[in-house]
């Protein structure tokens, strides 16, 4: 039976708090706790587990991601579907115009998409705009 050796290590107060109510919830001693730390990160098994569950996080984030751009792309295409549609049937139309309407549609349909395109790559959202005009409300309310 090989004897144990004794080691005097220092600790900042707020680590060696959580280390005692850590031995407190497991009803082990502070010693214990201490040489588990150690033998976990000494021994290398413990680096297969970790990269395991990290592994097991980044696929179930990608999936997500995978979801949260399906349902963007669905969202752009219904909302570009409505788009076109409301700007087909802004006005009634009397039956001989119809062909003049539909071409104006498609112009108007066209601008909109390059304004789009204008703002997306100016870097101009309309929710941080909303953003800022609210808050900008809420500052002016605040100093009256």
């Amino acid at each position: 039976m090989t004897r144990r050796q004794r080691m005097n290590v220092y600790f900042e107060p707020g680590l060696l708090k959580q280390v005692e109510a850590l031995a407190e919830r497991r009803k082990v001693s502070k010693s214990a706790v201490i040489e588990a730390a150690v033998l976990s990160l000494v021994s290398g098994d413990d680096d297969g587990r970790r990269d395991a569950a990290l592994s097991k996080r980044l696929d179930r984030l990608g999936r997500r991601i995978d979801d949260v751009d399906e349902a963007i792309t669905v969202l752009g295409e219904a909302f570009a579907l409505y788009t076109r549609a409301w700007m087909r049937h802004q006005l009634p139309i009397p039956a001989n115009e119809n062909e003049a309407a539909k071409d104006r549609a498609a112009d108007m349909y066209a601008r909109f998409n390059e304004v789009l395109v204008r703002r997306l790559a100016r870097g101009q959202r309309f929710l941080n705009e909303r953003v800022r005009d609210i808050a900008g409300r809420k500052d002016v309310g605040e100093s009256s």
